[in-house]
């Protein structure tokens, strides 16, 4: 007992210890009225945004050349059609996504759009879609960028899972500072990427057309050993399509900036589709630029290069590295070893890091906003230290990590997961829009607004038709080269969340407070104190009447107020209800519970010492491990917290779940229940429940 009485002791010190370095790596805490400074001008939040989309550059040509090699040089004559296809599709999301902004600006997306539209299994899907997409964003970016590096650092393509997990961390130290701070740490590599990329497409042009001089790749004279010979009709359309699906990696994450609307400053949706139009501008620019120059330079790659690229007539064999299409483009335009290829290089390798930043951004607000509608657990609801999701933003972390380590940081097999997610939630999304526009279309009688919505949903019937015709190409070609594992994925996400949701509602339904007198609103037996409360639920009713038996000289109801519209809510349904206990709502400008109330209970103390302050805490009891992680632990932080303080008496006023019931039942069952004592009294008779007597 004195071991744990000393470690008990000293927790307050490890506190502050740890928190020490989350200062330096974080940052100091901000203010909840602080929110608005962290909104981000369209500068900004074009490299916080769009990075994913804009670094596609960077390995979507290549992932179109890959599939084509399978049927032999003869094919890569079809990459420019290939690329005029995804400029269109490209064009026809961010057309279709300006028309979600607007009409939907609050930050929800896909998932606001799906769930208001097409009801709640769709918005499910949606958001199931999204969070396997922003997770396979983070790995695939990473592991791209670890590839690149690589090709120029022998040391990170030797240990690319360490790289490619530490890297990782980092990305997540730097979110974990806030939106704008990263957003600025992401802006000049993005725009230094974007502008040598521009520079490469414009010399090379330059070299090619206006000076008439021939560049070629250091595969140049290389040739390609089809694994498949002469492919024609159904399989070379096949092969085609599968070409094209593998091109559609340039839209991921275009879906983001509708995600995070709430981000932009004012004017949000102007701003916003402002920033998707720039975005799509340039993305389908640089791609196209690179595959172009591509084929100017006879880039040759192949999806097995040990065996299927012939120096002379010969294999290159295992020792040999194959370059992405962009560092082989830029050896042909700029030189290899020059100042540009050097910049490029290392802009290139940078921002694929940076990409991920897109599903930083995206995933703890889409996070957020299922835990708001209890289909996550609550704590991703609530902002960290500096004002971002931070818990968000560590599962997403972890979970890329996984991911990483499973498939060795490699970003060909991790891409054949992509992109399935990210179509679903366009498909869904723009159906929804059509939905949407047909309603407003119903009531709207003035002609002009007719005519706007008329055009608008127009875009979104051909965006939700394309989408939906990708979608299916994406899950035919992909499909047996790892696509099922986003859908297995998708599936254990939906299946999660909805059993979340089903708790949530049922914890909800059992402890709502009924209108009239109830059980749990009787006066059991007298005692004073602060009651702590959040809600104004049955385990609240019964720790107020609790307290009233007390029969103490004052006695009120304490709230911490974080969020302004739950505490305005909470003080009306007071009032409605007419509780007698005065309420005191104490503000809490960092989203700190804890401390507030250890303030409030040290000052009471402090004007009267010769008083106790009795601290009443209402309690779930829960009968599932599970459920412990689903239901926020600050009572428990609390009483922690109140034990060390003298002169403070902490009572909990436990609410029994059906599940801790149906937990205590299991445990009868299997002989394993003691009831509190039942040790002193020794064993008791299973008919009259009375101690036998007997030792």
């Amino acid at each position: 007992m004195g071991t744990a009485l000393a470690e008990a002791l000293r927790l307050p010190v490890v506190s502050k210890l740890t928190d020490v370095p989350k200062r330096i790596l974080i940052g100091r805490a901000l203010r909840s009225d602080r929110l608005g400074e962290t909104l981000l001008p369209k500068r900004i939040a074009l490299p916080v945004f769009a990075s994913d989309p804009l670094s596609s550059v960077a390995y979507a040509p290549g992932e179109v050349l890959l599939v084509l090699s399978v049927a032999g040089l003869s094919a890569y004559h079809f990459s420019p059609w290939i690329a005029a296809a995804v400029v269109v599709l490209m064009f026809t999301v961010v057309a279709s996504y300006r028309q979600n902004v607007h009409a939907y600006p609050s930050g929800g997306g896909d998932y606001e759009v799906a769930n208001t539209n097409l009801g709640p299994r769709a918005g499910l899907t949606v958001a199931s879609a999204l969070l396997v997409d922003y997770v396979l964003t983070v790995a695939v970016s990473i592991s791209s960028g670890v590839e690149n590096l690589g090709s120029a650092v022998p040391f990170v393509i030797e240990h690319k899972v360490l790289c490619a997990v530490g890297m990782i961390v980092l990305l997540t130290l730097m979110n974990l500072r806030g939106v704008r701070e990263s957003g600025k740490l992401f802006a000049i590599p993005t725009y230094v990427f974007v502008f040598g990329v521009f520079s490469l497409i414009l010399w090379g042009a330059f070299r090619g057309l206006v000076l008439g001089e021939s560049m070629a790749a250091p595969t140049a004279d290389f040739e390609i050993k089809p694994e498949q010979q002469g492919l024609a009709g159904f399989a070379l359309f096949f092969l085609l399509l599968r070409a094209f699906s593998s091109g559609c990696a340039a839209l991921t994450g275009v879906e983001a900036i509708s995600n995070g609307v709430p981000a932009f400053r004012k004017p949000k949706s102007r701003n916003a589709a402002t920033t998707l139009f720039m975005m799509g501008l340039l993305a389908v620019t640089m791609f196209c630029g690179i595959i172009g120059l591509a084929m100017a330079t006879d880039v040759k790659m192949a999806e097995k290069p040990a065996i299927d690229l012939l120096r002379d007539g010969t294999p290159v064999g295992a020792g040999y590295v194959q370059d992405p299409v962009i560092s082989q483009v830029a050896a042909a335009v700029f030189g290899d070893g020059t100042f540009m290829f050097v910049l490029l290089a290392a802009a290139t390798a940078l921002v694929l890091f940076l990409a991920a930043n897109t599903a930083y951004n995206g995933f703890p607000l889409l996070g957020s906003i299922l835990a708001q509608d209890r289909y996550l657990p609550r704590q991703l609801h609530t902002r960290g230290d500096r004002l971002a999701f931070s818990n968000g933003i560590v599962v997403l972390a972890g979970a890329a990590a996984v991911l990483v380590y499973a498939y060795d940081a490699d970003s060909t097999r991790l891409i054949q997961l992509y992109i399935v997610g990210v179509f679903v939630s366009f498909t869904l999304s723009q159906t929804g829009m059509v939905r949407h526009w047909n309603r407003h279309l119903a009531v709207e009688k003035d002609p002009a607004e007719r005519r706007r919505m008329i055009r608008s949903r127009a875009i979104n019937t051909f965006g939700a038709f394309f989408t939906g015709l990708v979608l299916v190409v994406v899950l035919v070609t992909k499909f047996t080269h790892g696509a099922w594992v986003a859908l297995l994925g998708m599936v254990i996400f939906y299946g999660t969340m909805t059993a979340i949701r089903r708790h949530y509602d049922r914890v909800s339904d059992e402890i709502a407070a009924p209108e009239g007198p109830s059980e749990d609103s009787v006066r059991p037996s007298r005692v004073h104190s602060i009651v702590l409360v959040s809600k104004v639920h049955k385990p609240t009713l019964r720790a107020l009447a609790y307290a009233k038996l007390m029969r103490s000289h004052t006695l009120e109801a304490l709230s911490i107020g974080v969020d302004p519209a739950e505490t305005k809510a909470l003080r009306e349904e007071w009032e409605r209800r007419g509780i007698e206990v005065p309420l005191k709502i104490l503000d809490s400008p960092f989203r700190e519970v804890t401390r507030p109330v250890i303030d409030y209970v040290k000052r009471l103390r402090r004007e009267s010492p010769r008083d106790v302050v009795s601290v009443i805490i209402p309690e779930y009891v829960v009968g599932h491990w599970y459920e412990h992680l689903l239901h926020n632990q600050s009572a428990l932080r609390l009483k922690g917290r109140l034990l060390f303080t003298p002169g403070i008496m902490v009572t909990s006023v436990p609410y029994q779940l059906r599940s801790s019931e149906a937990a205590k039942l299991r445990a009868r069952k299997r002989q394993e229940w003691n009831a509190p004592g039942s040790v002193r009294r020794g064993p008791v008779d299973e008919r009259t429940k009375e101690p036998t007597g007997k030792e």
